[in-house]
């Protein structure tokens, strides 16, 4: 078993028939859990891989009437990180009759 997690963000939040057809997504063999934030708009699904795949997992969430909007990375994305300027490279000097 593989365990994966994938997070969508939605756009409208659901109806009431929605979060029902929701509630039957989680019967599906392979969807180990579901979480919704209506906060932030977004559901997490806990899927295992080795029965389901990530595009599966969209299409139910979608069949189930979520206006999905956006997969979301899980791994932040480090601040960007100032690059010092290049110091200047001095010419060497050859002596030349040594």
């Amino acid at each position: 078993m593989t365990q994966l997690d994938v997070l969508y963000r939605y756009g409208t939040p659901p109806s009431e028939q929605a979060i029902l057809a929701l509630a039957k997504v989680r019967d599906v063999y392979g969807i180990r859990g579901m979480r919704l934030d209506e906060a932030a708009r977004t559901v997490r699904v806990e899927y295992d891989a080795s029965r389901l795949s990530a595009p599966i997992v969209h299409q139910l969430l979608r069949r189930a009437g979520l206006d999905i909007v956006e997969t979301v990375s899980l791994i932040p994305t480090p601040p960007p990180q100032e690059v010092p300027p290049p110091t200047p490279i001095q010419p060497s000097v050859a002596k030349a009759g040594l």
